[in-house]
């Protein structure tokens, strides 16, 4: 076997650059949960309190408008978003952006699911955004604001027009708290606990505007919903899911540790350090990337990465040349050398993306352990390309 680089000497302090759960916050310790609400009913006036907490300190983080509602709602953000496509939908036709794997699911959902009569799917490969013009704002707009599997991101909302006529549905999930959302440009947004901030799974999150309300409480479906799908009763919004009723049983572990994050967050400095943070990330990859030959972004133009969900694809002459098949066997054996070497865990492309690296920049990965991370893959790539020579030339 061919000689290869020596291993680097510095290690990342901590190796968890995984998409999802993400790395807990800095000097995280279980300890930080003593004061979890342990063996209590959710409905008990502290444990409930805790959870309206979780509500009130993520409505101020994110400089969310006062007239909006925001919830805590079952089953992630995969949750959060089926609750609004199934309560929300139908009303007229409407557009769905699909440009990496969970917008893909959200398009078969309504077409193959809900199967809206009047759905069309604006489609967009890996690396590219589909063409932003093409929306029309009199339907309703259904998208991933950050391609967590892509590394592409939505830039901005001067696209989306003030007149809309529809309503604009944002799965924000790798997106909050590491991006500036343009509240006045949607309609509702949701996300998960276990991305920008580190907290445990299991719970989404569902902000609602006024248009969106309004929807709910003038709309029926003409489906039926499931018990944790129904945000309304008689008609009306039920406000108690926005003051921390929730509608089924959470973990108050979880949502102590979701505590935990807010109060992280807002003591470095609240969104604008969150966002520094991530884009902190971003600019010393791309500086390495731009240095690097055998690399470069999944996301085809600059303004599109991602400073969250980092996608990479390799680009040596040699990897370009070999099967499809081959290409995702050499990425795998890529992530696993750094996951075996523990420098790096959870680090290989989103199974359905094409074959690369994804690493997660978001605010809880300190920039000193991604410096020390890039030695590293540069020197996993050199060992799995020495692999590549001395199996062609063995044929």
């Amino acid at each position: 076997m061919a000689i290869i680089a020596a291993r680097p000497e510095v290690r990342p302090v901590n190796p968890h650059f995984s998409s999802g759960p993400c790395a807990k916050r800095p000097g995280f310790r279980l300890e930080a949960l003593s004061g979890a609400m342990l063996g209590r009913s959710h409905r008990g006036r502290e444990p409930k309190a805790r959870l309206a907490e979780v509500i009130t300190r993520s409505r101020a983080l994110l400089g969310m408008p006062a007239e909006w509602k925001l919830g805590i709602v079952p089953a992630s953000d995969t949750g959060a978003v089926e609750m609004a496509l199934w309560s929300l939908l139908g009303a007229r036709g409407v557009d769905v952006l699909a440009f990496e794997s969970f917008g893909a699911g959200w398009a078969t959902d309504i077409v193959k699911q809900l199967r809206l009569a009047d759905a069309r799917v604006l489609e967009a490969p890996y690396g590219r955004l589909p063409d932003l013009g093409e929306v029309d704002f009199a339907r309703d707009v259904v998208l991933t604001w950050n391609g967590t599997t892509s590394g592409v991101r939505i830039p901005g909302g001067a696209w989306i027009t003030d007149r809309r006529e529809g309503l604009v549905i944002a799965d924000a999930t790798s997106a909050a708290f590491a991006m500036e959302l343009p509240w006045e440009k949607l309609d509702v947004a949701t996300w998960s606990w276990q991305k920008v901030l580190g907290g445990e799974a299991a719970h989404g999150m569902l902000a609602l505007s006024p248009r969106a309300v309004s929807r709910l409480e003038g709309y029926s479906s003409a489906w039926p919903l499931p018990k944790i799908f129904r945000l309304t009763k008689g008609g009306k919004l039920i406000e108690g899911i926005f003051k921390g009723e929730t509608i089924n049983t959470p973990s108050m572990l979880a949502v102590e540790d979701a505590l935990d994050g807010l109060r992280w967050a807002e003591h470095i400095g609240g969104l604008p350090a969150l966002i520094a943070r991530a884009e902190a990330n971003l600019a010393l990859i791309a500086s390495w990337v731009e240095r690097t030959p055998w690399v470069d972004f999944l996301a085809e133009r600059a303004e599109w990465r991602s400073p969250t969900s980092i996608c990479l694809r390799i680009i040596a002459p040699w990897f370009q040349a070999i099967p499809a098949e081959g290409q995702a066997a050499v990425a795998k054996r890529l992530a696993g050398l750094l996951e075996s070497e523990g420098v790096a865990y959870d680090i290989g492309a989103y199974r359905d993306a094409p074959p690369g690296l994804r690493i997660w920049g978001g605010a809880t990965v300190e920039t000193t352990d991604i410096a020390a991370l890039l030695p590293w893959l540069d020197w996993a790539y050199a060992a799995v390309a020495a692999e590549a020579r001395t199996a062609h030339a063995a044929e």
